[in-house]
């Protein structure tokens, strides 16, 4: 039992895992699932509590108890102690002190990362300003790299999502030559299929594949297909550089996408076996969004950023090469407004990246929720100025198959632009040398680029 008292009143906590909800910044989805706190004051409660919580009690009091849920295992099993030992002594208040201090640097970070456990970090979030987990994640650099290097500081990739509602592929191409004469396409050039069939599936793949021998262009290609489809078609010798797998923070939510931590494991053994990458051998790509858990009824009275946390913790086992967190795709029903998803993806970019996660972020919102375009400008500012490693890459920033709303070509060479970030460096050598972009890294002019398309050089 926790407690707090606020003008002689007493508010009561039964467990860590109530502790943590009461103290959540408010979001809907909280509310729908009726585990948020009461009113403001009680949230200050919550939070001030929290604040006196050590950082030991996460390793003894586990939110879903171990011997129901195989993520709660893979926390506890994996938990680097030796890692953990520089910030075992901390409450949870004094851990946010320690990591805003000007002394704990990105090596220092990046040396205790499998020590910090996914419930300390949404424990710490839950204490922060906005300003705290931009301040802190940009200092937490995550580097990965299969045919070219992410996430240097300085450097700011996107995925290509050339999504097309048949999967036609003249419509797929003339999406991926957009965005490539854009300078988009560094972090991967990743399709959301229309189906999950086999064979459209293998097309796509064979499609991007052509493209990058034929222009020996230095990044990588993703269907995001269900894990078991990319197995099949792995051992029917298909062309796949990443495997990409939708994941949440329970074993139950797991279990609902047709997934487990074996047959991730089975995944990755398979991709690397291919041994595609020229320059690294990170070779998935996972996604994430606060709500998933929930929506699935497999929450356990666990709140939607703490389930999020969680699932960081099955991306982080299999070394993945990319991490994307999904935050408007869900809907209102879990972050209701542009509030509520710049508040979460902040959260969610700041988590990943202290667990020692490649994070990016899709910047998004659905048509029906309280949020425009004006509230992704503000988020993708900010995730620039956190040192988010990646955002999307949509023709016009509307998503035609998905229907929702996201990120442009234009609006990631707006930030690179505003904060002088740069592409994966392997990739923008190669956008010099197809003469798409000059070594400023601006674009050359219309003129140019039709001239590159009639000469046949893209």
């Amino acid at each position: 039992m926790y407690r707090h008292t606020i003008k002689n009143k007493v508010y009561r906590f039964e467990d860590l895992k109530t502790l943590l909800a009461r103290a959540s910044p408010y979001r809907s989805g909280d509310e729908l699932a009726g585990i948020c706190a009461s009113s403001y004051e009680e949230r200050v409660a919550a939070q001030i509590t929290l604040a006196d919580v050590p950082l030991k009690t996460f390793l003894n009091e586990v939110v879903i108890p171990y011997e129901h849920d195989e993520v709660t295992r893979l926390i506890i099993d994996t938990h680097n102690k030796e890692a953990f030992e520089p910030i075992s002594h901390l409450t949870v208040g004094e851990f946010c002190d320690w990591l805003l201090s000007d002394d704990t640097t990105t090596q220092i970070l990046q040396s205790i990362a499998t020590g910090i456990t996914p419930e300390m970090a949404a424990a710490v979030s839950k204490l922060m300003r906005n300003q705290d987990l931009i301040a802190v994640a940009k200092k937490c650099e995550v580097v990965t790299r299969f045919c070219n290097t992410i996430g240097l500081t300085g450097h700011f990739s996107t995925r290509l999502q050339p999504n097309h509602p048949t999967d036609d592929p003249k419509g797929v191409a003339a999406s991926i030559i957009d965005g490539l004469l854009y300078g988009s396409g560094d972090a991967v050039i990743g399709i959301n299929p229309a189906t999950d069939s086999p064979t459209a599936v293998a097309n796509l793949l064979l499609l991007i594949d052509n493209l990058r021998q034929q222009f020996n262009i230095p990044t990588q290609a993703c269907v995001l297909s269900h894990i078991t489809t990319t197995i099949q078609l792995i051992n029917e010798g298909v062309p796949v550089d990443l495997c990409f797998q939708s994941i949440a923070g329970t074993e139950k939510t797991n279990s609902s996408f047709g997934i487990s931590l074996d047959l991730i494991e089975e995944a990755h053994q398979a991709t690397l076996s291919l041994k595609r990458g020229t320059v690294g051998d990170n070779v998935m790509y996972f996604e994430t969004g606060q709500g998933s858990c929930l929506s699935a009824n497999a929450n356990f009275g666990v709140d939607q950023q703490t389930c999020e946390a969680r699932a960081y913790a099955v991306a982080r086992k299999y070394k993945p090469l990319l991490v994307n967190t999904v935050v408007g795709f869900i809907g209102p029903e879990y972050l209701y407004d542009g509030k509520q998803i710049i508040r979460a993806a902040l959260e969610d970019h700041f988590c990943g990246k202290l667990l020692g996660l490649p994070m990016g972020v899709d910047v998004c919102y659905t048509n029906h929720a309280e949020a425009d375009q004006d509230d992704m400008d503000n988020l993708l500012t900010l995730l620039g100025v956190a040192g988010c490693n990646f955002v999307m890459g949509i023709p016009g920033s509307d998503d035609i198959m998905l229907n929702y709303q996201s990120t442009s070509f234009h609006d990631a060479l707006y930030l690179r632009k505003v904060l002088d970030l740069r592409p994966a460096p392997e990739f923008e050598l190669w956008l010099i040398t197809q003469g798409i972009v000059d070594n400023k890294g601006n674009l050359l002019s219309v003129d140019a680029m039709h001239g590159l398309l009639k000469a046949g050089k893209i």
